[in-house]
């Protein structure tokens, strides 16, 4: 096996995008994505059974995209990394069953690792060479996480997470109270640009100091996340209207909503990072294709003298460039194939870099 600049085919199937990348080394040859968001529409939510079913439906048809873009064959490819977890338990065993009857037809050394990390992944394409330590945040349907990486290969630490819906959940449920439609986030960026983000001042969860005596002192929510309360008081801001009979002004909720998220997000990020010594933030996720986010997060890693690192909008969504990504650099890393024994993990720890 090559492990100077290793050929790997990477599947992702966590959540409603059937992924198939390859990657030579630090080099993307292809990143082919089968989405089966318009079926989840109707529901305003990703089904977990209709997501299995469009993953069976869509792998074949992908992998042979991808192999076709990369213009590689099965042959040719050193090793297959697939999604382990975390994310939706039937769809993360569609993409290993098909990872692993792979590995058995074709021989080749399977990688199963973690979804999140490989989000981080992404940030050694096309030959960026990211800093010994670093600190990455990452925001999506189902995570929002601060982290700090010391090797993406070998140490992962969780610094922060949220205790209750993720950044996405929150902007989805806004969304359906607005009526918006779904997936919510583009949705709420769309509205949120013709409205005033000073409008409503939302609040910041967890975002208050503690205090004992006059002398602040760190909480065990310090680097966390809360949008639960967040997403009920603009639903209270919401019935305030409905119930006086006036017109909702969506766009300013939108853009006020926005903003609450992500000035807690970013504050939160950059503290993380002063506070450990990491010079350089990385950004990932579905919800990092959100354009106030990027450029509030930016505003205050350059006031903080903080480099941020912050990937093309393709490969902020689910996809499997991330994972063959993330996959080569185990296999260059000298890492141990996973061998065929793994189980899937729907909550599989970011500590947890490959199984």
């Amino acid at each position: 096996m090559n492990r100077n600049e290793p050929l790997v085919l990477g599947i992702e199937s966590s959540c409603d995008e059937t992924g198939v990348g390859i990657v030579r080394g630090t080099r993307m040859l292809a990143n082919t994505v089968s989405s089966s968001m318009e079926e989840h529409v109707r529901f305003g939510g990703v089904i977990p059974e209709i997501a299995a079913r469009a993953h069976l439906d869509a792998f074949v048809p992908t992998l042979d995209q991808a192999l076709r873009t990369a213009n590689v064959t099965l042959d040719e490819i050193d090793a297959i990394a697939v999604t382990s977890g975390p994310g939706l338990a039937g769809a993360l065993m569609v993409g290993v069953s098909a990872a692993k009857a792979l590995a058995v037809a074709t021989g080749k050394p399977l990688y199963a690792i973690n979804h999140l990390v490989a989000h981080v992944g992404v940030g050694v394409l096309e030959g960026t060479v990211l800093p010994e330590q670093f600190g990455a945040l990452l925001v999506s349907g189902g995570h929002t996480e601060i982290l700090r990486v010391g090797s993406l290969t070998e140490d992962v630490q969780l610094l922060g997470a949220t205790i209750d819906d993720a950044a996405g959940e929150a902007f989805d449920k806004v969304a359906r109270l607005l009526g918006l439609g779904y997936p919510g986030g583009p949705a709420i960026s769309k509205a949120a640009v013709e409205g005033d983000r000073k409008a409503f001042r939302f609040p910041r969860g967890l975002s208050l100091p503690k205090f004992v005596g006059t002398a602040e002192k760190p909480g065990k929510h310090r680097h966390n996340f809360s949008f639960s309360g967040l997403k009920t008081s603009v639903a209270r801001c919401v019935e305030h209207f409905e119930a006086a009979g006036e017109e909702v002004p969506v766009a300013d909720i939108a853009a006020s909503f926005q903003e609450a998220v992500v000035d807690v997000i970013t504050s939160k990020a950059v503290r993380a990072c002063q506070e450990h010594g990491l010079t350089t933030l990385l950004l990932g996720g579905g919800v990092a294709a959100n354009r106030r986010l990027r450029e509030l997060l930016a505003a205050r890693c350059a006031s903080a003298g903080i480099g941020l690192t912050v990937p093309p909008f393709e490969l902020c969504t689910d996809n499997g460039g991330m994972v063959a990504a993330l996959g080569a650099q185990l296999v260059a890393g000298g890492a141990e194939p996973s061998g065929l024994e793994f189980a899937t993990d729907s909550s599989q720890p970011v500590t947890e870099i490959l199984r």
